[in-house]
């Protein structure tokens, strides 16, 4: 009995941890969009983008794969809309701004 006390324990610990561990990448993310790309994509909930061709990344997965999204960070997104500077991610970065562009998505 107390075996399965200790699992369920060390369970709930360990998940307890997966979800900090996903709220300080998401947070993490956050602050990489809201430096680096709020000046023209609204990178909130609510926000409007404050240039006309650059998509709301709460809308993101509707035209592309967030998969699509981790792939193109990877390799430096130079395109977009055309004055879209060029932007160049570490395998870190790239997993905060995915985990908070997934956390954005409307559903």
């Amino acid at each position: 009995m107390m075996s399965f006390f200790k699992a369920l324990v060390l369970t709930v610990f360990a998940a307890g941890s997966a979800a900090a561990a996903e709220q300080e990448s998401i947070a993490y993310g956050k602050a990489l969009v809201e430096a680096n790309c709020a000046r023209c994509h609204a990178v909130g909930t609510a926000d409007a983008s404050r240039h006309a061709a650059a998509p709301a990344f709460r809308t993101l997965s509707e035209r592309y794969p967030l998969g699509a999204l981790e792939e193109a960070l990877g390799e430096g997104i130079s395109t977009g809309h055309p004055d879209m500077p060029e932007f160049i991610a570490t395998p870190a970065q790239i997993e905060a701004i995915i985990a908070y562009i997934g956390s954005l998505q409307t559903r």
